[in-house]
């Protein structure tokens, strides 16, 4: 593994997904990443926006897209990294300083985000596996994030 420290491994109820953090290009978010993740936070949190085509959404602790961690929101890291497929990218609300801990994932190219939205990652492994997602907005009956660790601590 080429960094531990800078890689998430995510078990999905569809399978595991690695995930490389990119602290180069958004070192808040990564840390923020990182940070949940070692609570805990992720785990049993369920993919409630899957949208064929285009993204899969997770990081809400009420499944429904309207809630954040009891940390802060941070500061937007907006960066020139396309949102391609695979990318990992923070979700927000209008004001472009309001991630938390909501993320997305990218099933095909979305152009339109670029340097909106905060990329932190990119899965390099699993990517079937987001494929597989139920689709929904809102999901019935979602898939779920069984366990989000840092590789480091595995």
């Amino acid at each position: 593994m080429a960094d531990a420290e800078n890689t998430i491994l995510m078990e999905t109820t569809q399978g595991p997904v690695k995930i490389e953090l990119r602290p180069d290009l958004a070192p808040k978010h990564v840390d923020r990443i990182k940070e949940l993740a070692r609570e805990g936070f992720y785990d049993g949190i369920v993919f409630h926006r899957v949208i064929d085509g285009f993204m899969a959404q997770a990081g809400c602790p009420n499944g429904t897209g309207t809630g954040g961690s009891d940390k802060p929101d941070l500061p937007q890291e907006f960066n020139n990294e396309p949102h391609v497929r695979g990318t990992c990218s923070m979700a927000r609300t209008n004001n472009p300083n309001s991630a938390n801990s909501q993320f997305f994932i990218c099933f095909d190219d979305a152009s339109f985000l670029n340097r909106q939205y905060t990329v932190w990652g990119k899965v390099v492994d699993g990517m079937e596996n987001i494929d597989q997602l139920k689709r929904g907005e809102p999901v019935r009956n979602p898939d779920s994030i069984v366990s989000m660790k840092v590789a480091a601590d595995a």
